[in-house]
């Protein structure tokens, strides 16, 4: 009930202060200071300060906000178990999969190529022993290979 009073108290002093400022011709303020002032008034009326009030007051409520917080600490604590034990379970399926497949056969993806399915290629020169391979050298050195 006296949050009620309170929220339509404000509203009218900000409905007033609004007046105030369109009064010095300043209209584009005074319609924001208006609409601000609007806002508690509207809480009261759909219901929300009333409702706002009971939960605040309520030991079921505050129960409720406790439920609700040990079902986020559980979420999380699954989530950080789950990054320690190796990816997500589609991750974990989608290796056990490829585990299976290739243990039953594991050439049997491999497409087959036939010697009519290409022109055969004329043999390439090799490459001469005299190249500068000294940036691969250092890029592998570099990463300590």
């Amino acid at each position: 009930m006296i949050a009620e009073t309170i929220c339509s108290a404000v509203a009218a002093a900000g409905l007033g202060i609004a007046a105030v400022t369109a009064y010095r011709k300043r209209f584009l303020a005074a319609a924001r200071l208006a609409a601000y002032a609007l806002v508690p008034l509207g809480l009261v009326m759909t219901g929300a300060v009333e409702w706002a009030a009971e939960t605040a007051f309520s030991p079921v409520a505050w129960a409720g906000f406790g439920v609700l917080g040990a079902a986020w600490l559980l979420f999380m604590g699954t989530r950080s178990a789950e990054r320690r034990s190796g990816g997500t379970r589609k991750e974990r399926k989608a290796a056990a999969k490829a585990a299976q497949r290739d243990a039953v056969a594991p050439a049997a993806s491999a497409p087959s190529l036939g010697a009519g399915a290409r022109p055969a290629a004329k043999p390439q020169k090799a490459a001469a022993p005299a190249e500068d391979f000294s940036d691969i050298e250092a890029i592998l050195k570099k990463h300590g290979i």
